[in-house]
């Protein structure tokens, strides 16, 4: 006979673990092989037990930790080295994939790009969509980072530029935001897509899909690779990029990026030996008059969600207004994790009408630092 047992535990402030008086988890199933031990478990999201965390939509740390004796009559066996934390969201619905036959891909690599030993490097390259004439839906973006720049890779941004330009733009990558840097950059203004660390790759729903190959069409992107090298690393050399998935099988709607939060620039400042900062970005009612009212009278609908912000974020709410009055956040997270930045798909579309409002809630600490905090950040 095998017998399995789980047991709710919690740590003190002096780390030490002990045994809850009140159980909350309940074990489900449990197996074991010569190399595995799995446990499944249930719990209610909230407990009413102090003891306990309760689990939101926000990120949740996971922390690990195993012996390879079972516990014995003196309580636990002490895990050495045999731990470790992962980032998730438990709430986050998983996007099923249902990938056809008929995919095809391309590559937006960079080649060689020597990356420089300093602590932060935008790096610009341009590219050109090899599909066109025809129109196609990209249903996929995965990353392809090069392995072992897996913390050199903070966010890549893939932006539409000028249909105008010729392939001389596609000779060279450069320096973003850089006094040289070449003139067709500017044309790229738009965001298509974004990737931030410890995202996965990104699949759109099954109705919608990025559209491709036609005139209207993205001709010529800008990928702009933000690279962190705090330790000022020399000689590194990268050719991290993006997947595209594609394929001639058209679903109903095209998708499309809104960006809303703080305009990048060195009004935005943070003060030193903050606890909490909170700094909002507001797009408002005239604003979305403006960019939804000609176009897209019926307002647009939105199916996932990227809340960015640098190493002093610690929440960031989307807040959305309808006639004055305030909805159901659209999107938050109040444990913000700057190593695990992915979308996250909403249970239900949401509708942004002309004149509803949005504001980008940021909140920051900054109790650990003696200077002035200017922060680059953009909520997708």
């Amino acid at each position: 006979a095998t017998f399995s047992f789980l047991q709710d535990y919690f740590t003190d402030e002096n780390r030490v673990l002990k045994k809850d008086p009140q159980q909350d988890y309940h074990l489900e199933y449990a197996m074991e092989n010569s190399t595995h031990t799995i446990l499944a478990f249930s719990r209610e999201l909230h407990t009413c037990d102090t003891n306990d965390k309760s689990i939101t939509e926000s990120t949740v740390r996971v922390i690990w930790a195993y012996h390879h004796k079972d516990m014995g009559e003196a309580g636990q066996n002490y895990h050495g080295s045999n731990r470790g934390t992962k980032s998730l969201r438990l709430l986050n619905p998983e996007k099923e994939e249902v990938l056809s036959a008929s995919l095809l891909h391309f590559d937006l690599t960079n080649k060689d790009v020597p990356v420089p030993d300093k602590d932060t490097t935008y790096w610009c390259q341009m590219f050109k969509i090899p599909v066109q004439h025809e129109k196609h839906h990209v249903i996929k973006v995965e990353p392809l980072i090069q392995k072992g720049h897996e913390n050199l890779v903070h966010h890549i941004l893939l932006y539409q530029c000028s249909s105008n330009l010729n392939d001389s733009v596609l000779d060279y990558g450069h320096e973003c935001y850089h006094p040289n840097m070449p003139d067709s950059f500017l044309t790229c203004e738009t965001v298509i897509f974004a990737w931030a660390i410890g995202g996965e790759g990104f699949t759109y729903p099954s109705h919608v899909g990025l559209s491709i190959g036609t005139a209207a069409d993205p001709q010529f992107v800008l990928m702009e690779v933000h690279y962190d090298n705090p330790s000022y690393t020399e000689g590194l050399i990268d050719n991290s990029g993006l997947r595209l998935i594609y394929t001639p099988v058209l679903r109903k709607y095209d998708a499309g990026v809104i960006e809303a939060g703080l305009w990048v620039s060195l009004f935005h400042n943070i003060p030193p030996g903050m606890p909490e900062f909170v700094s909002e970005g507001h797009c408002t009612l005239e604003c979305l008059e403006e960019a939804l009212g000609a176009e897209r009278p019926a307002g647009i609908h939105v199916f996932a969600v990227l809340l960015h912000a640098h190493l002093a974020g610690r929440a960031i709410r989307m807040r959305h207004f309808h006639n004055g009055e305030e909805q159901k956040l659209l999107a938050y997270d109040d444990e913000f994790d700057f190593n695990f930045q992915e979308f996250q798909y909403l249970k239900e579309e949401r509708t942004i009408l002309p004149g509803d409002n949005l504001i980008t809630e940021c909140h920051y600490s900054t109790v650990d630092r003696i200077r002035m905090t200017w922060v680059r950040k953009v909520l997708m």
